[in-house]
């Protein structure tokens, strides 16, 4: 039976691989500054951080509070979306190498990457966020977690998306 402290672990193992994102971005950042790299849309990126902060948190904090028991029917599935959508994320982080980042910065003169997922889908990272901000808080019955963090996520995604995709049509200019 999953209990509310093995959850917490699997959080935690999510936090833990979100520190190993940051520091990839921040390596890459600095790979980009040093190319003349520009970070462009980062009003936006405070609240980015605190929501994806917050689902952490939420996911935890609503599973202790509640006495929602694990449901295998859901929370299974759930995970095995989980998995698949850190398998997407990291494919990603590797197709873009130096490129990818949790900003938006282009660096003057490189290719834009139009290669595996990005051949599919124009935002592959996205749907990986997405999935795994509805899937995690569900494999353990955090629905006010999923459904808030879903929410404010498709507005944040609304904004980044416009903004990186301006960023992208300049580069291509």
């Amino acid at each position: 039976m999953v209990t509310q402290a093995w959850y917490t672990v699997l959080v935690g193992l999510v936090a833990t691989e979100r520190l190993a994102e940051l520091a990839v971005a921040k390596r890459n950042l600095a790979w980009s500054l040093s190319r003349s790299g520009r970070e462009t849309g980062s009003a936006h990126y405070p609240f980015m951080v605190a929501l994806h902060t917050g689902l952490l948190f939420g996911c935890v904090i609503e599973v202790w509070l509640t006495t929602r028991g694990f449901s295998g029917l859901l929370g299974w599935p759930m995970l095995a979306l989980v998995v698949a959508s850190q398998a997407l994320r990291w494919w990603c982080i590797r197709v873009l190498g130096h490129q990818w980042n949790t900003r938006i910065v282009i660096v003057p003169g490189l290719p834009l990457v139009t290669d595996s997922p990005y051949r599919l889908l124009p935002h592959p990272n996205y749907v990986a966020v997405a999935v795994e901000g509805f899937a995690l808080p569900l494999v353990h019955g955090a629905w006010l977690t999923a459904v808030v963090f879903t929410a404010l996520n498709a507005t944040l995604l609304s904004v980044r998306m416009r903004a990186e995709d301006k960023a992208l049509r300049s580069a291509r200019a």
